[in-house]
This record gives C-alpha cells, structure tokens and sequence, in this order.
C-alpha cells in the first residue's frame, strides 16, 4: 500500500509540473507567461469595445520535449501555445481561449518560427513560418487573418508567397473569404521582371473558425 500511495504522489507531482500553463488574467504577458517559457505578444482592440486586448504566443519548455544534441545545444520541440485575453474596463486582461495544436513543434532539421499581430482595423494576423536547414530548395510564408465577429474568430484572409532559393522565382496567393476573390502574382526576387497578376472567383464556402484546424 505505501508503495501505491507513493507512486499516486510521484504522479501527481509530475502531472502539477505538466499542468503549468497560462494564467488566465494579468496586466501583462510577463504577467500570464510561467517563467522560462519564450514567449510574444500583441496589443489592440479585438472586439471593438474601445477597451485595449491581448493575443500570447508562448513555447513552453516541458522537459519531457527538450532534447540536448552533443555539443550541448538544446532543442525544444514544445508546439507553440496561442492565447486571447479581452481587456476589461480598469481591470487586468481576462482570458477569453487557449488554442494548443495549432502549430506544428519544431524537429532536428526545421523550426516553426510564428509572428502575431492585432492590426488598426483590429484583425488579427498569424504568420507561421517554416525554415528547413536542409533538404529544402524553397522558402514559404503565410499569414492568416482572422476578424472577431458573431461571438469568435473567423478566417477571413490568407496570404502565401513561395520562393526559390535557386532562382528567386516568387509566387503570392492572396485570398479574400468575405469577397470570395483570389489574386496571384508571380515576381523574381533576384531580377527585374515583367509582374504576373491573376484574378479568380472562389466558390463560396462558410468562414472557419481560430482553431477549427491547424496553421501551416
């Protein structure tokens, strides 16, 4: 018996250090963040009640998802954790969702490097971006932007431009889900090229929500 109870104790201890999470309100990300987590943050008006709002991108650093390579260099491959605080009226910034599988964890050959903004208009930009530190020829970037509307956030825009380390060659996707348009423009980054523009109508579909799946 006192073996079983001291196992339930050792598992308990360890399951309380996993749990360390984000803390659902603070006057600031150095606030909300655990300490030792890297982490990101931007500030704007989501909601549009002229209160000021809070989106964290934080990695932590569970031990069990850290790896040391020989020359004592130490990965993390803790996926990326997104959070969305609503501020309050002469209060601390409220916890308003979590998302925690919406980026993949970095691995041995690449890392997910991801950048947020709240933009003027109070849409939200997300870009993840992918870097292979071999067995790549091209480079990706994409940036989603969301809207806070009917209760959530909704896709409304993707942009993804592609480019040859080689030849500098350069493809731009743009897609707008509230006109249902979509632009692409072909370019070269190294030489001076005629631009290619290309104008399509998409086929109509519901908006996706922050987290339906997730970001490439």
């Amino acid at each position: 018996m006192k073996r079983i109870t001291f196992s339930l104790i050792l598992g308990a201890c360890a399951l309380g250090m996993n749990a360390q999470a984000l803390k659902q309100q603070g006057t600031s990300a150095e606030q909300i963040v655990p300490k030792g987590w890297e982490h990101s943050e931007a500030e704007g008006d989501l909601n549009k009640d002229g209160i000021k709002d809070l989106v964290v991108l934080a990695k932590p650093n569970f031990k069990e998802n850290m790896q040391t390579r020989d020359d004592g260099y130490e990965y993390n491959f803790n996926p990326y954790i997104l959070a969305i605080y609503f501020g309050q009226e002469g209060g601390p910034f409220k916890q308003w969702k979590q998302y925690e599988d919406m980026f993949e964890p970095d691995s041995e050959w690449t890392s997910v490097n991801v950048d947020i903004e709240i933009t003027e208009r109070g849409t939200l930009n997300i870009s993840p971006d992918h870097f292979a530190s071999a067995g790549s020829y091209g480079t990706n970037q994409t940036t989603y932007t969301f809207r806070f509307q009917n209760g959530d956030f909704y896709l409304i825009g993707k942009e993804c431009t592609e480019m040859s380390r080689s030849t500098g060659e350069m493809t731009t996707v743009s897609e707008n889900y509230l006109t249902w348009k979509r632009q692409t423009i072909e370019d070269n980054a190294f030489e001076e090229v005629k631009k290619k523009e290309k104008w399509e109508k998409m086929e109509k579909e519901p908006l996706k929500k922050l987290g339906d799946e997730g970001l490439e």
